[in-house]
């Protein structure tokens, strides 16, 4: 038996996230130096993200080539609304709540069973991934007098909670020249509507029929953003007047008489977001930042919050975690409000990942941003003209009590975001170049693209750089959700070209120890996820190869996989001589 009495163990918990700012003399053993399609996790750990697949099945028509983005997307009236080119859309989605075989015959009187079918036509045509259905009827939860296969498409096995969705309706047209919409959903007289603009068209509002009013006001025609403050509409960013607001009378976002309540308001730089936050419309600027307190147009009072820090874009402003989160030009900021009544505190929360925004803030084209609320988790995405998606970076930053983490993303290029929170389930919808609507956190791929999720720890010393460590087992404790396959590195001397090298080592749930017999895991197309025999947060026990005066840990999934959470290692090794 091997002399085990010199080995000592240290042991580490995956915590502290992505840091890129400090050597590795400074950095916790648990904090990352490389994280990817990674996020830290709330329940502890750092967990490989979940893919995201077609919401929508159906491509948004384009106007004028297949090359226009998806410049919209938004959840209103239980459909999707999406535009493209000069065309604004609307579309159904849910998912098959009975499996579908490939051998089912449905000939004009079939039955197809789905979570709900609010928002869908009482009769039409349906897709499941390549397959076209037609359907005659509806009742709450199935469609019914369906035929398959039509279209000249071919009848084929569809799996629990795939989605199924209808095709696009036309809602308005004519925006030529739209740019990039913002929208803000409000209601004013009982009713839920919707309001879009775009940057050159006169704002349209749509009822929760999905039927199209452009405001008439030419004052607010080409506005870039807008929201709703206190009963009132208000509209800014206009290229003739960017340092304009402009706000309607009390509940009417189309009348602007100013003896009833309507006026605009001046600030003296140009505005990049607007975003109603704690009883005061924040007002964001290219170098300021303001706030318009009060309730109608007799006491709308606008104060500098600072005259010394802008926002970059307004895309990136999203409620979070009790605060409002914008990219500043040095990186990620709140505006937190303090316990001081009309006091304000700005606070600087990505220095930890600083060299990623960098590297993304000045050359980005396009910025999209949304909010995971039940993991406490803002996504930023940096778009990048002409870079191809699997090269796209994003940052995930997750508030964990009074800190924040962060990792980052690779792969997901979104042209146009929304989040939003439906029967207790978060939902995060995206848009892309090719027309089509996602919906992250959803499966194993990136649409089919096998997701990289890669680790590597600081490189320790465990105290002493000076002298050797002869290594002879790492133990990993993670907690798997489905089959997964990952590879665990081990790597010496700050990976000095010289030093040695092992191969990869397995990292699946194949090694997960069994209680009861064998540990299986639950299909992919199953309702729920089990671990049927095994630990839910097993430990791995590795005997590795090698020495050095530094070691470090890496995991690369391989190929497809489920989602993980790494949540922690220990390191076994005997000391060698002092360099």
């Amino acid at each position: 038996m091997p002399d085990n009495s010199q080995v000592q163990p240290v042991a580490f918990n995956c915590e502290g996230g992505l840091v890129l700012n400090r050597s590795t003399f400074l950095m916790q053993p648990g904090e990352a130096l490389e994280l990817e399609n990674f996020e830290p996790d709330i329940e502890g750990g750092y967990r490989r993200i979940d893919g995201y697949s077609k919401f929508i099945n159906h491509v948004v028509p384009f106007t004028s080539t297949s090359s226009e983005k998806v410049l919209m997307v938004a959840n209103f009236a239980n459909k999707v609304v999406a535009a493209r080119g000069e065309k604004i859309f609307s579309a159904a989605s849910t998912e098959l709540s009975v499996k579908i075989l490939a051998a089912t015959g449905m000939t004009g009187s079939g039955t197809i069973t789905v979570d709900s079918t609010t928002g869908f036509s009482s009769s039409g045509t349906l897709q499941i991934t390549s397959e076209i259905f037609t359907y005659t009827g509806v009742t709450s939860t199935t469609f019914t007098g369906v035929t398959r296969a039509t279209s000249s498409t071919t009848a084929a096995t569809h799996t629990l909670n795939t989605i199924i969705s209808e095709n696009w309706t036309e809602r308005d047209t004519g925006r030529t020249d739209a740019v990039k919409y913002r929208f803000e959903r409000f209601n004013f007289d009982g009713n839920d509507k919707i309001i879009v603009v775009d940057e050159t068209n006169a704002p349209t509002v749509f009822n929760s029929a999905i039927s199209a009013t452009d405001v008439s006001a030419s004052s607010v025609a080409g506005s870039r953003f807008v929201a709703a403050y206190k009963s009132h509409m208000f509209y800014a960013g206009k290229s003739t007047t960017p340092a304009e607001l402009v706000f309607s009378v009390p509940f009417d976002e189309d009348n602007f008489t100013s003896g009833s309540g309507a006026g605009s308001i001046k600030v003296d730089d140009d505005i990049t977001g607007l975003k109603v936050f704690r009883d005061s419309l924040f007002i964001f600027c290219a170098n300021r930042i303001f706030k318009l307190t009060g309730s109608t147009s007799s006491d709308f009072a606008v104060q500098a919050v600072t005259r010394n820090i802008g926002c970059v874009n307004g895309d990136t402003i999203q409620e979070f975690g009790g605060d409002l989160l914008f990219l500043g030009p040095d990186g990620l900021r709140t505006v937190a409000a303090t316990a001081r009544i009309g006091d304000t505190e700005l606070g600087t929360i990505s220095k930890n990942v600083q060299s990623v925004f960098d590297l993304n803030i000045r050359d980005s084209a396009l910025f999209e941003s949304v909010v995971i609320q039940d993991k406490t988790q803002y996504r930023l995405f940096f778009t990048k003209a002409n870079q191809a998606e699997n090269i796209t970076r994003g940052i995930i930053c997750v508030m964990k009590a009074d800190k924040y983490e962060f990792s980052e993303i690779r792969g997901i290029k979104p042209s146009a975001t929304d989040s939003f929170v439906e029967e207790g389930n978060v939902i995060v919808l995206h848009g892309d170049f090719s027309g089509f609507i996602h919906r992250q956190e959803k499966g194993n791929t990136f649409d089919g693209t096998d997701i990289l999720g890669r680790y590597r720890s600081a490189d320790m010393g465990f105290g002493d750089t000076g002298i050797r460590k002869h290594m002879q087992r790492v133990i990993v404790n993670f907690k798997p959700e489905s089959t997964i396959s990952a590879d665990l590195f081990i790597r010496y001397d700050n990976e000095d070209a010289n030093s040695t090298r092992p191969d990869a080592y397995p990292f699946d749930s194949t090694q997960t120890f069994s209680q009861f017999g064998s540990a299986l895991f639950s299909s992919l197309d199953g309702t729920a996820r089990f671990v049927f025999g095994g630990p839910s947060q097993p430990l791995v026990r590795q005997a590795v190869e090698g020495s050095g005066f530094s070691v470090a840990l890496k995991v690369n999934d391989n190929l497809t996989t489920a989602p993980y959470s790494l949540k922690g290692f220990q390191l076994e090794y005997q000391l060698g001589a002092r360099r």
